[in-house]
C-alpha cells in the first residue's frame, strides 16, 4: 500500500520547502499519495467519509505542513477535529489508526538556533510544539514516527532545498 501524505500549506504555490517536497514525492507515484487540503477544500468544507476512506486505504500516514506562529495551519487544525472522530479514531470502537504508522513534515522559517533559545533543561521546544500531534496519534493508538523537520526555511539554498528534499522522501520510506 502507498502512503498518504496531507499537505496543509496555504500558500504551496509560494512555497520554498513545502513544494519541494511535493515535487520530490510526485516523482514516486506508485508510493506516495500527495493530498493537498487547501487545494481539494479551498472553501474549508471536509468531506469526512472521503477523508475518512482515503487515510483507511493508506499503510502509512504523513501530515505535512509549514510551522505558523508555533503550530499548524488553521485547515489541518480542522481537517484534524471533522476526521478524526469518535467511533472512528477512538472509542470503544474507533480504531481506524490503531498500529497505522504516522509521521510528521514541518517546516520553519527560523532556524534550529532561534528555537533552541525557547529550550528548557532536558525540554526541547521543538519536541514540546508537537506534543499535541504526539499526544492524539497516541490516543488513537497510532504508531507514532515522530517528525522531519526543514529549519531555516524562508530563504534555503538551492543545495540544502535538494538534499533535505531526498532526506525528506528516505525519512518516511524508512517507516
Amino acid at each position: 500500500m502507498k502512503t498518504l501524505i496531507v499537505v496543509a500549506h496555504p500558500e504551496l504555490t509560494n512555497s520554498n520547502v513545502n513544494k519541494k517536497w511535493v515535487d520530490e514525492l510526485n516523482q514516486y507515484p506508485d508510493k506516495f499519495t500527495i493530498h493537498q487540503l487547501y487545494q481539494v477544500y479551498p472553501d474549508e468544507k471536509i468531506d469526512k467519509e472521503k477523508e475518512q476512506k482515503l487515510i483507511e486505504a493508506h499503510d502509512k500516514l504523513i501530515l505535512q505542513f509549514p510551522m505558523y506562529w508555533f503550530n499548524c495551519p488553521p485547515l489541518l487544525k480542522k481537517w484534524l477535529d471533522v476526521v478524526f472522530t469518535y467511533g472512528w479514531a477512538y472509542g470503544s470502537k474507533g480504531n481506524m489508526l490503531k498500529d497505522k504508522k504516522v509521521a510528521l513534515g514541518i517546516s520553519a522559517g527560523i532556524s534550529e538556533e532561534d528555537f533552541a533559545v525557547y529550550n528548557t533543561p532536558g525540554c526541547n521546544i521543538f519536541d514540546q510544539l508537537t506534543s499535541p500531534f504526539k499526544a492524539t496519534f497516541t490516543y488513537t493508538k497510532s504508531d507514532y514516527r515522530s517528525y522531519f523537520a526543514f529549519f531555516d526555511a524562508n530563504e534555503p539554498t538551492v543545495e540544502k532545498l535538494e538534499s533535505k528534499a531526498k532526506e525528506y522522501v528516505n525519512f518516511i520510506l524508512s517507516l
